[in-house]
């Protein structure tokens, strides 16, 4: 596959500026997954501090933004969808009024089937949002009551029956290796989210997070282990699936039709500056990394106090070369060896060359050109891969 074709328009930016994202974190939920360990909290008493608070920080980062076009507006979290259209509008706003904006960006909400009433999925399409990001992550009962999740399987499927009318960007989120599930029945998840005309799925394997509710239940015998050998098999149903529905597979776990990537991810992997808004979240200017405080009480005292609540790190050349190696292995851009040569240095290059030797042999790399990229039998073992590739012992 010709993988050129599908970059330039993640290039490109208007008006000769460099293009950018903003990410903001929703950090509220109606309940927790059982698999979760991201930052949120069940108690909304919070909620119309946080929603001025966003705003504030949103205001107050302006200056990092200015020679930047925004590109891309992601609503994370948590559940964004937990906040009301005016609580959205307020970001949305804030955001055109303190940074450029590009002409039509790509502005993603997050949201769970049961809160996307009709009138809501309405009301979101007149705000600006223009793409949802569903998280459905099965369509049988027994496997949300697992994951403990909020909505049922009638809900998901009712969901997508009305975000379809109003949406032509639809991504959903699947959960694959989940224990006992048969690859027969994983085909079907995959089928029913294909047969609502969806043109982007993101899919993961379930994953034990320590100190979650999946890991205690796993420890005390209530729940199976996740096996791996199961979800290689999902993965590769899945792979297969979605490329003879016209999918294609432009990163590890997300699978879109032409003209249907996610561009704020995008931006991510091909190491685009993003502003992360709200707690935990995080940002990147190609130098430095920064990250807020991951708690909504410190969090909302320091913007009351009008102080930042984050810390930041300069990252090292090793560090922004293992950076490169982990986003671009896990896309269909792959690791441009004249990039590690030109912007890293011939020690790099040399030791990324002889690192990747067994891997190419192996038939889990290959090289296309001068760009270093998986296979498909290699695609799945990519973070494995990636960090045998990083460099760990170069001083800068």
């Amino acid at each position: 596959m010709d993988s050129s074709k599908y970059i330039s328009s993640f290039i490109s930016s208007p008006s000769g500026r460099s293009g950018g994202a903003i990410y903001i974190h929703i950090p509220f939920c109606k309940q927790a997954c059982h698999y979760c360990d991201f930052h949120f909290s069940t108690s909304m008493k919070k909620k119309d501090e946080m929603v001025l608070a966003l705003s504030k920080e949103i205001q107050m980062r302006g200056r990092e933004f200015e020679n930047e076009v925004v590109e891309t507006i992601y609503f994370g979290g948590g559940t964004p969808s937990r906040l009301t259209i005016a609580d959205l509008r307020l970001q949305i706003d804030s955001i055109y009024k303190n940074y450029r904006v590009a002409q039509n960006p790509e502005i993603t909400l997050e949201a769970n089937p049961d809160d996307l009433s009709e009138d809501y999925l309405i009301e979101l399409s007149k705000i600006g949002i223009n793409r949802l990001s569903i998280g459905i992550q099965s369509f049988f009962e027994d496997d949300l009551t697992m994951m403990n999740r909020a909505h049922s399987s009638t809900e998901a499927r009712k969901c997508l029956e009305i975000a379809t009318k109003y949406f032509d960007n639809i991504s959903l989120d699947l959960i694959y290796g989940i224990p006992a599930m048969s690859n027969e029945r994983w085909k079907q998840n995959i089928e029913t989210a294909l047969s609502f005309g969806i043109p982007h799925i993101s899919s993961y394997a379930l994953t034990v997070e320590p100190k979650t509710a999946l890991s205690k239940l796993i420890q005390t015998g209530k729940i199976a282990k996740p096996n791996d050998d199961l979800a290689q098999e999902h993965f590769q149903i899945l792979v297969e699936t979605l490329e003879e529905n016209r999918f294609i597979h432009y990163e590890l776990s997300n699978f879109g039709k032409e003209n249907y990537f996610s561009k704020n991810n995008s931006a991510y992997w091909l190491g685009k500056k993003y502003l992360g808004i709200g707690p935990s979240a995080h940002s990147y200017d190609g130098i430095s990394r920064s990250w807020n405080f991951s708690n909504n009480t410190i969090y909302l005292k320091a913007l009351d106090e009008n102080k930042l609540p984050s810390e930041t790190e300069i990252l090292s050349k090793t560090d922004r070369y293992n950076e490169y190696i982990m986003t671009g292995l896990r896309t269909i851009w792959g690791v441009s060896l004249d990039r590690i040569a030109d912007e890293f240095g011939n020690e790099y290059l040399e030791y990324l060359q002889t690192q990747a030797k067994k891997y190419l042999v192996d038939n889990l790399l290959f090289i296309e050109g001068t760009v270093l990229k998986a296979t498909k039998k290699g695609k799945f073992l990519t973070d494995g891969i990636a960090s045998d590739l990083f460099y760990l012992n170069l001083e800068d």
